[in-house]
């Protein structure tokens, strides 16, 4: 079982603690102030537990020529990729307010942190946890002095390699052991056979110690219920306020009634999972009296016989004698009085009846 720890105030994650939802609004926000608070309330209404962005100092994220590339694709914000992040980039007292427009509302707020300069603002801005993207994940010297802040991380691991995660852990775990991995196929949107959810069961053996969730990037929500199916603690899934947006990341993220629907649907699948010890409920007593079978007598059985397994049968019987687990049990028994043909065999017809336990 995974250890747990406080990802934010008052809110562990790990063992059998909820799945931490992460709504990742990223900057599906169109570089709107309004539509971004739209956005956290969105986040916070439909039972997200975290409303995420992403923070870049940009020219300690790109360098020169990255920012002057030119950017002529239908998503552009400008004429080149730099133009296009800016108008994209909010603020540090954009993000001040929107942090506190999250606190005032009631959901925990963060951002993933897109370079080190960025991580140095979160920090100041006290946010609950760090987030690392997959495209820092290999980043070694970013994850060293981001784990050295001292707040808890949840690192996604799309892109990487399950030796680069192994690096990742034998970096991070000495430093700082509150973390998480995610696992994450770094596509957009993400198709079902590249989801690959069964690196969640190999980070589970592999890093028995951490919590795993997921993040994803497909379409729908069947995936990410299945994740958390598997165990996942932490899901991280994009959001919007409207797929046909302008921008890469809205085709693969969730709408309003979507991201509601995966959070009711994680609770459920999380009541779900209910106890490993398998026994007979409560809430299957009812059907047990109905349908529940019990060992008749196939034959008429004088009194004193000695009982074989041709004089006995299963069947739905009325009153109820022994249950069909008990008929190799009874074989070799003596009987104590006459049991008519199709009569339920009960205790009080077996002489000195001890039932076997099994080993």
């Amino acid at each position: 079982m995974s250890r747990e720890f406080e990802l934010c105030p008052g809110r562990r994650v790990g063992g059998e603690q909820p799945c931490f939802i992460i709504a990742e609004i990223g900057q599906n926000h169109q570089g709107d102030l309004a539509i971004a608070k739209r956005m956290i309330r969105m986040a916070k209404d439909c039972g997200a537990d975290c409303a995420k962005f992403q923070k870049s100092e940009l020219e300690y994220k790109f360098n020169k020529k990255a920012l002057e590339r030119p950017y002529t694709s239908k998503h552009s914000w400008g004429k080149t990729y730099g133009e296009h992040k800016r108008h994209l980039e909010f603020s540090h007292d954009q993000y001040r307010e929107l942090k506190k427009y999250a606190e005032e509302i009631g959901i925990f707020f963060t951002a993933s942190g897109m370079d080190e300069m960025a991580v140095e603002f979160l920090h100041e801005l006290d946010v609950p946890f760090f987030k690392v993207g997959s495209g820092d994940t290999n980043n070694f010297p970013y994850l060293e002095k981001t784990a050295k802040k001292g707040r808890p991380m949840v690192i996604s691991s799309g892109m990487q390699s399950m030796n680069t995660m192994h690096q990742v852990y034998q970096i991070v775990k000495p430093i700082n052991p509150n973390f998480c991995f995610l696992q994450c196929t770094s596509a957009y949107p993400l198709q079902p056979e590249d989801a690959n959810l069964r690196v969640i069961s190999a980070y589970q053996s592999a890093f028995p110690d951490i919590p795993i969730g997921y993040s994803g990037h497909e379409t729908g929500i069947a995936i990410s219920i299945a994740a958390v199916a598997l165990g996942a603690k932490v899901v991280e899934r994009h959001v919007t306020l409207d797929k046909t947006w302008k921008g890469s990341d809205h085709q693969a993220s969730l709408e309003p009634n979507e991201l509601s629907e995966l959070v009711k649907a994680i609770r459920t699948v999380e009541k779900a999972m209910g106890s490993p010890v398998k026994q007979l409920l409560p809430c299957e007593m009812a059907c047990n009296e109905k349908l529940g079978k019990s060992v008749v007598a196939k034959v008429t059985i004088p009194e004193g016989a000695i009982l074989t397994l041709d004089m006995l049968t299963v069947k739905v019987g009325e009153p109820k004698g022994f249950p069909p687990e008990a008929i190799f049990d009874l074989v070799g028994q003596k009987v104590k009085k006459k049991i008519e043909e199709d009569e339920t065999i009960t205790e009080q017809a077996v002489e000195d009846h001890v039932k076997k336990v099994k080993c």
